[in-house]
């Protein structure tokens, strides 16, 4: 047997040992399975070629080969983001682990569960800038919650059980297990289940009463009010126990970026998005509050502004698992430390014990946000050169496809219009690159959305600048079976710099031209595109015509499905609050701000 070839069959253990001696290739893939993995997304190469062996041999894991390890370790978040189960990326050493940096990075910023399993050369040959050779666990510290090298074949189970345990609890991210080829080819008794210990990792799950007790006596007390939802609830499964919290206290919910769909939209306490793209009554309801209440939510810069101007009248409860959250950018009032899906159940108690003389009258504060509601719906200027308005064509995909369809959004504009126009009644129907802004996150993540949620139609609705980045996973999809819809907001531009760029640096378009649409060579053609990769593709320019391809999208279950929309590239994201300023000086539209009493 030469040394790259992988026994594919147990071998008996030795002197009576209970347990069966695997390679540690063999290892990884039992470990998988017994820890419930069903689908995997992967590209081989030399220093993981022998975990690929003993993959053709189970038939409880769907591995899935993707066309660039970016697309695999966005695929995983794609899946971990539509079914709230651990994703597995799985790539080689070198060039293939550093592929995945960047999925690795998205998962870190936006707290999803994701298990990155890598090859590495052969231990002997570390340090010496061997062929492939990357310090994977030194260039992804800063962005997984923990990285493990495994060197020895007995430690593999161990090492990929803790993977998924740190993944998956406290805070959700990103976890890299990088192995050795030699660890990978070596053989060890398969001892399940592992002993996991990790010393200083116990996440606090059940907050203190008296904590719990201080924040329901200020929301008993606070006029106005705001439960400060981000995406910590999605993450935490919490949407059912938050909607008890606020239809008890009554008070308006606002919902970030990573929180859409976790309070349904439909809900007559719903304002909306916060945040520099938010609608004007939630950026103006946390504004002028007198307590945030913020639930799973970090207090990032494009939903507080200017932080030191955010909010300047408000107490602050701060609900997180992740301790390091709180007080790093407000100080919070009453810290609360705990999982919210317990969190909220207490402080719901706690609230409906404060509150038994009288339930706080917050009625004047709902009298000024309907007032709100009412004056700055949410719309859009039609467009002045007769293209497609985007945001219709956004809205549409929405109301065509409905609550139960789940929508992946690259990175920009577009994303922006799919936060804003799509209606989100359900946790887990909205994913998109909130912290990073990785542009290429919308196909691969779709795919693996799809993956996880096979029933569910499930929409990649991205940019003609994002699509390019990562549209080989078309490939991935049609030989697969996995049927995804794409649309193309094709502004022929990197929409939201050009947006950037023709407010602040006076209409000088400087690189942000790409070609692809209306009136220009269409490099590429993106029908003729998806037609190269076996998908349909069809292009629509004419507001008539955007429902009918919807619906042949909607129809088709058998192949991917590509849409080119031709939009006006002088279609912007309003409401917007420039960059570096307080919230106060939202803009509903170019030049047009809501007037209002900034000290009241």
């Amino acid at each position: 047997m030469s040394s790259e070839t992988v026994a594919a069959v147990p071998r008996p253990p030795a002197g009576g040992s209970s347990s069966p001696v695997l390679t540690g290739a063999q290892a990884v893939v039992r470990s998988l399975e017994l820890l419930g993995v069903t689908d995997v997304f992967g590209l081989p190469g030399g220093a993981i070629l022998p975990v690929y062996d003993p993959l053709m041999d189970t038939s409880e894991i769907r591995h899935i080969l993707v066309r660039h390890e970016q697309g695999a370790g966005h695929a995983a978040e794609g899946f971990a983001a539509a079914s709230g189960r651990v994703g597995v990326a799985i790539a080689t050493s070198g060039p293939g682990a550093t592929n995945l940096v960047t999925a690795i990075a998205d998962a870190y910023m936006d707290s999803m569960p994701l298990v990155a399993i890598t090859g590495q050369v052969f231990s002997t040959l570390m340090g010496t800038d061997a062929f492939q050779e990357a310090d994977i666990v030194g260039i992804t510290m800063p962005i997984t919650k923990h990285s493990f090298l495994v060197k020895d074949p007995a430690e593999i189970p161990a090492a990929i059980a803790a993977a998924f345990e740190i993944a998956s609890t406290g805070r959700p991210g990103p976890v890299l297990v990088d192995i050795t080829k030699d660890a990978q080819q070596a053989e060890a008794p398969f001892v399940w289940p592992p002993k996991v210990e990790l010393p200083g990792y116990r996440p606090v799950t059940k907050a203190h009463g008296k904590q719990i007790q201080a924040a329901a006596q200020l929301i008993a007390e606070a006029k106005k009010p705001v439960l400060y939802v981000g995406g910590g609830v999605v993450r935490a499964g919490a949407s059912a126990e938050l909607r008890r919290l606020a239809e008890s206290t009554g008070a308006p919910v606002v919902t970030t970026l990573m929180a859409r769909g976790a309070f349904p939209d439909s809900h007559p306490q719903q304002l909306g998005m916060p945040g520099m793209h938010g609608t004007v009554p939630a950026v103006l309801a946390l504004q002028e509050s007198d307590l945030l209440i913020a639930l799973g939510a970090r207090f990032d810069d494009r939903v507080t502004g200017k932080a030191a101007l955010f909010a300047p009248h408000a107490k602050v409860v701060h609900v997180d698992i992740d301790p390091a959250e709180i007080s790093k950018i407000r100080t919070a009032d009453v810290p609360i430390v705990g999982d919210l899906k317990d969190v909220l159940v207490d402080l719901d108690a706690a609230f409906t014990g404060a509150a038994t003389s009288a339930k706080p009258d917050i009625s004047e504060w709902w009298s000024y946000l309907d007032g709100l509601r009412e004056e700055f719906q949410l719309g859009y200027a039609p467009t002045s050169d007769g293209l497609l308005a985007p945001q219709y064509v956004i809205q549409r995909i929405g109301e065509l496809t409905g609550p139960e369809g789940v929508y992946a959004a690259g990175v920009g504009q577009h994303q922006m219009w799919a936060a804003q126009f799509i209606k989100y009644e359900r946790p887990n129907a909205w994913l998109n690159s909130g912290g990073a802004g990785t542009m290429g996150y919308s196909v691969p993540a779709a795919m693996g959305a799809k993956v996880a949620q096979p029933d569910r139609v499930v929409w990649a609705i991205d940019g003609d600048g994002c699509f390019q980045m990562t549209n080989q996973e078309l490939a991935t999809c049609v030989i697969n079976n996995i049927p995804i819809k794409v649309a193309i907001i094709n502004n022929s531009s990197l929409g939201m710099v050009r947006q950037w760029q023709t407010l602040f640096y006076n209409g000088r378009y400087s690189n942000t031209d790409l070609n692809t649409g209306h009136d220009s060579i269409r490099v590429p053609d993106f029908v003729k595109l998806a037609e190269a990769y076996g998908c349909v593709g069809i292009r629509v320019d004419k507001e008539e015509d955007v429902d009918a391809a919807i619906q042949r999208a909607l129809e088709i279950d058998d192949r991917p499905v590509v849409i080119d929309f031709v939009v006006s590239a002088d279609a912007m994201v309003w409401p917007m609050v420039p960059q570096g300023v307080s919230n106060s000086y939202i803009q509903y539209a170019r030049q047009h701000a809501p007037a209002f009493d900034e000290e009241d």
